[in-house]
């Protein structure tokens, strides 16, 4: 049935003497495109298949050397970023290659495409400038190694790990594994929490009654015991540094510990010497403080001075307090 109907079009077309002219001029094409720009549109989309393999192969050797040869980490990180940003924009040079040559052979002509690309251009201009604040931010981030793939930072108010940077946007995956994807262009300020080193601030508080010298020699002993500890001492960069007394409300002194760390790696030294000076503390009956305790004199902690703390102290008489006050135009309390 399919033979008859094409023997009868055949007929149709070749006994019509006005659409034999066509029929023949298509079939010359057809074959003409069959035979010389098919192949030449199928070769240059194996080269730039080929050519972004290529391309993606060497810059993952280039990574696996880096690793192999025991860079160190930011190295690493540096060799990471520039791969990826090199394998992104070396495929979009290719594709755009590709389509330039591919595009002729299909009939469309790119010589007054080209001729108005100054016209085209300003109005692309203007329509993308956002694009090109996101390609220009990222080649500066890239020249001043703000951040690398790998690093744990803080970018447009969001905290996370860098998982890929290119020219137009980074991508960064938070503690609970979601993922932002943010433009370039939105990236005003940078904090990298993972370069040189990291500081953890231990803010302990005690209560008023216990002797401040006792207080920070006890925490000072802590913290060596850690700093000293193999499980701990290739992460500490130097000595923990106690501040002193840093604040006092109530009944509550606060003495910062600082501990000095290799980057991002301050979180288990930190939980280890709180464990350790809340255990230190309880061992040498020190009470923690409290902001809303207040002492009536100095007799209430006058014991850890070698004071006589026989005297008691003299109560607050309830009938000269004054009566609560209330705001009436914000109801708080005055």
């Amino acid at each position: 049935m399919f033979g008859t109907l094409v023997l009868s079009l055949s007929s149709f077309l070749v006994s019509d003497g006005a659409r034999r002219p066509f029929t023949v001029k298509f079939f010359d094409d057809l074959q003409n495109f069959a035979y010389e720009k098919l192949p030449q549109i199928v070769i240059t989309l194996i080269l730039a298949w080929g050519f972004t393999r290529v391309l993606k192969a060497i810059t993952n050797r280039v990574v696996r050397i880096t690793e192999r040869h025991g860079a160190g980490a930011a190295r690493l990180a540096q060799v990471r970023t520039l791969a990826s940003v090199i394998r992104a924009t070396g495929i979009g040079f290719i594709a755009v290659v590709a389509a330039m040559e591919i595009l002729p052979k299909l009939g469309f002509e790119l010589g007054p495409l080209l001729a108005s690309a100054g016209v085209a251009g300003v109005a692309i201009g203007l329509a993308a400038q956002t694009i090109v604040k996101d390609c220009l931010n990222g080649v500066l981030i890239l020249v001043e190694d703000q951040f690398n793939v790998g690093d744990k930072v803080r970018l447009a108010g969001l905290t996370g790990i860098v998982e890929s940077l290119s020219l137009r946007k980074t991508t960064v995956r938070d503690g609970d594994g979601t993922i932002y994807i943010i433009p370039n262009s939105q990236i005003t300020t940078v904090a990298n929490l993972t370069r040189d080193y990291s500081v953890a601030t231990i803010n302990v508080s005690v209560d008023f009654s216990a002797d401040p010298d006792k207080v920070l020699a006890l925490l000072k002993e802590v913290a060596m015991g850690v700093r000293n500890d193999p499980a701990y001492k290739d992460v500490f960069i130097s000595d923990p540094t106690l501040l002193g007394v840093d604040t006092i409300k109530g009944s509550q002194v606060i003495y910062p510990v600082q501990l000095k760390t290799k980057a991002d790696q301050q979180w288990a030294a930190m939980r280890e010497t709180q464990r350790r000076i809340r255990i230190a503390l309880a061992e040498n009956g020190m009470l923690p403080g409290d902001p809303l305790r207040v002492y009536g004199s100095n007799s209430q902690f006058a014991g850890s001075r070698g004071i006589d703390a026989g005297v008691t102290a003299v109560a607050a008489d309830p009938t000269t307090a004054k009566p609560n006050q209330i705001n009436p135009f914000t109801g708080e309390g005055m």
